[in-house]
């Protein structure tokens, strides 16, 4: 049985910001959790504390990268639909990911999921060393080449109590346990948060 160990948030990201200077050069890191986990808080919470260490670091949220309403809807609203045509994350392999390690840039944001739009937004030139903080549900489970990857873990009751009941229906595809992230963390009880040991 995993054994786990109770920890701040503080602490976490102290964690997370030693190990990402223990990695020089352009490095992508994954937050990867529900909505209901609040991911794109806690990376930039996790970028901010880089950055007071003096290390570049840019916050990319997957809502961001999410497809038109019309290819997201065109199956309808399901666990299969969520897991594979909610969001671009080819496009954000290449447009974020490889642009970065490539060519030292990348596109903040791809799509608008409120006005159902092209964001228009400018691909930005990195600084050396930037550390680009990607947040978003199911992050883990495309194969994308990440340097460290969080996971915010929590369970189908903590799930229900704090989704939203017209988007109980991507539970199922949520509760998909990711492959071997760098930190798994149980995230029921975000101000108690547990580590989960090596």
């Amino acid at each position: 049985m995993p054994q786990f160990v109770p920890i701040t948030q503080d602490a976490l990201i102290e964690r997370l910001v030693e190990r990402v200077r223990t990695l020089p050069g352009y490095r992508v890191l994954a937050i990867d959790g529900a909505d209901a986990a609040h991911p794109t808080d806690f990376a930039h919470r996790t970028a901010a504390a880089l950055r007071d260490t003096g290390r570049p670091a840019e916050v990319v949220s997957l809502h961001d990268y999410v497809r038109p309403a019309s290819l997201r809807m065109e199956y309808g609203v399901d666990e299969i639909s969520y897991r594979t045509a909610w969001f671009d994350y080819e496009a954000l392999r290449r447009e974020v990911i490889d642009a970065l390690h490539a060519d030292g840039r990348w596109l903040p944001a791809l799509w608008n999921e409120t006005t159902d739009r092209s964001a228009r937004a400018p691909i930005r030139q990195a600084l050396p060393d930037t550390v680009l903080v990607i947040a978003g549900p199911m992050l883990l489970n495309h194969s994308l080449p990440f340097d460290i990857t969080v996971h915010l873990a929590m369970s189908e009751p903590a799930l229900r109590r704090s989704t939203p009941p017209e988007d109980h229906w991507t539970i199922p595809a949520l509760l998909e346990t990711p492959t071997a992230p760098t930190f798994f963390i149980r995230w029921d009880h975000p101000t108690r948060p547990a580590l989960r040991l090596p």
